[in-house]
């Protein structure tokens, strides 16, 4: 017997299509990350705004390691 595929995730539902983000233990990065993984994967302007935000958080948490 010939039959389709078991269905696949319900990618409708953000949950399901982007795993949590690490936790960093640094509240800020966590918080951008979040924002990040929040963003819908077929909003494209949105994740490339978020994105270079977290890119800022990251390099100003870095330079704070930097002294």
């Amino acid at each position: 017997m010939t039959g389709s595929p078991p269905p696949g995730p319900d990618t409708s539902d953000p949950a399901t299509t982007a795993p949590e983000p690490p936790e960093t233990g640094d509240d800020t990065v966590d918080d951008a990350l979040r924002e990040l993984a929040r963003v819908p994967a077929d909003d494209l302007d949105n994740q490339l705004e978020t994105g270079e935000r977290l890119q800022q958080t990251l390099r100003a948490r870095l330079g704070d390691l930097g002294g």
